[in-house]
């Protein structure tokens, strides 16, 4: 019996994505961010989300304000993903917080949080693998995969990501802007 409510609950969800997947695709900012809200995402104030997102699982995903989410990321809310404030994600960057243990026989899924802390950086074409901090003010070079965690006012690129350089800026309080209501 529980095998059959945990396969109702897959289906169900599984409609969801579906359905936000195609909200992804309206060009108009209120009516994406109204949407991801009534379908459980947590999004702060001011926080921006362009179009073509593709999500796993809004329940677990929550935002901060002043944050923007570039067109055609993946956010994966398999597990929590905790997105702080004044955050920008460039376009096509994919964070993902669950995968397959490939050492295991039965390729089973490994599902950890990720947290990016508020003032980050993350660069076009990133991959933010799953139980990953990426720390206050750290930024994530355009292409890096990032497995491990990102300390504060780091600069990392490669893959995997290694540390490149440091944010000389200690004093982060800057805003991003206003949300493009067509993109």
């Amino acid at each position: 019996m529980n095998r059959i409510i945990q396969r109702i609950k897959t289906v169900l969800l599984e409609f969801v994505v579906m359905k936000l997947h195609y909200v992804g695709k309206v060009p108009f900012h209120h009516y994406r961010r109204f949407f991801y809200k009534i379908f459980g995402m947590k999004i702060g104030r001011g926080s921006a989300i362009h179009m073509n997102l593709r999500i796993y699982n809004p329940f677990n995903i929550q935002i901060g304000e002043d944050s923007i989410i570039g067109e055609d990321s993946v956010l994966d809310g398999r597990d929590r993903l905790k997105i702080g404030n004044h955050v920008d994600i460039a376009t096509g960057v994919m964070i993902y917080n669950a995968e397959h243990d490939v050492k295991d026989p039965s390729f089973r899924a490994i599902n950890a949080p990720v947290v990016i802390e508020d003032y980050v950086f993350i660069g076009p074409r990133a991959i933010i693998l799953p139980g990953v901090t990426v720390k206050k003010g750290a930024v994530v070079g355009a292409g890096a995969v990032v497995t491990k965690d990102v300390e504060e006012n780091s600069i990392v690129g490669g893959v995997p990501a290694k540390q490149i350089g440091t944010r000389d800026i200690k004093d982060l309080n800057y805003r991003l802007g206003r949300a493009a209501w067509f993109r």
